[in-house]
């Protein structure tokens, strides 16, 4: 955290069986005090197997109920409820009960404005929850969740993830696009994941707002509506799965094996 964040301190992480071959799934709660603002944080796949596994049970094993309205994936909603039930709850709640006025951030720093669409920098402290692949998915969830029971109101969650796959059926999208207002999906160029399960396949639909990147990351399409159509689905074949690995110019694996120390940006 002292890598990313000045004045910051991380409560706890969590870390569950999250399915039936062993993988683990993984989150931490953290608070920023230069920021005001309180973490909620998800970590993506650690594997290819579990790639698979989650591939599976979201495309063939019966999806669950939300709470928030319609149908998610049985794998990242079991995935979320053993990370919240296992602490997460009890953390998130004593954290914003510790610093009220901190808002609760599920967003990468960053990311403040369209350059075709200014929007005012977001000033007042906020609740983020974020996540990379897998991760991401399960902060949608969180979000919806936090907001949807009101442990903090809706203006002050952020939402931002990368690489996220669809999580959930239409109903799902329209219900994060209703609590959560200050949600962004950061995509880059050839990444595959996003395009998982297919649009509209059993019913998978992708919420709003997609902030899609080009290959070196330096310059971006905004698409204000669900599914929009001119930034990933605009190009659904010609994908690599190196672009899921990488964002912002940085290796994510090895930035998260070496606690963000020794990473280069990627020229």
């Amino acid at each position: 955290m002292d890598q990313a964040f000045n004045d910051s301190q991380v409560k706890r992480q969590i870390t569950v069986q999250c399915d039936t071959v062993d993988d683990t799934c993984s989150g931490f709660t953290a608070v920023s005090h230069e920021d005001k603002a309180v973490l909620v944080v998800f970590r993506g796949s650690t594997s290819d197997e579990q790639l698979v596994v989650e591939g599976l049970e979201t495309v063939f094993a019966s999806k669950k109920s939300w709470i928030s309205g319609g149908t998610v994936s049985e794998y990242f909603n079991d995935a979320f409820y053993k990370i919240w039930s296992a602490g997460m709850k009890d953390d998130v709640n004593s954290l914003v009960a510790k610093y009220p006025e901190y808002q609760v951030w599920m967003q990468a720093d960053g990311y403040t404005q369209s350059p075709s669409k200014p929007r005012p920098l977001i000033n007042f402290p906020y609740l983020q929850v974020t996540g990379h692949s897998l991760g991401g998915s399960l902060a949608s969830l969180a979000a919806t969740y936090i907001s949807f029971i009101n442990i903090i109101p809706s203006h002050q969650i952020l939402l931002v993830t990368f690489g996220q796959p669809r999580t959930g059926t239409l109903n799902f999208t329209e219900s994060v696009d209703r609590l959560v207002p200050n949600a962004y999906r950061i995509t880059h160029s050839h990444d595959p994941i996003p395009h998982l399960p297919g649009k509209g396949h059993h019913g998978y639909f992708h919420h709003k707002s997609e902030v899609y990147y080009n290959e070196k990351m330096s310059g971006w399409e905004i698409c204000e509506e669900d599914e929009g159509q001119k930034c990933s689905n605009s190009n659904s074949f010609d994908l690599d799965f190196e672009d899921h690995l990488h964002y912002f110019n940085l290796d994510i694996l090895k930035l998260g094996y070496s606690n963000c120390q020794n990473t280069s940006i990627i020229n």
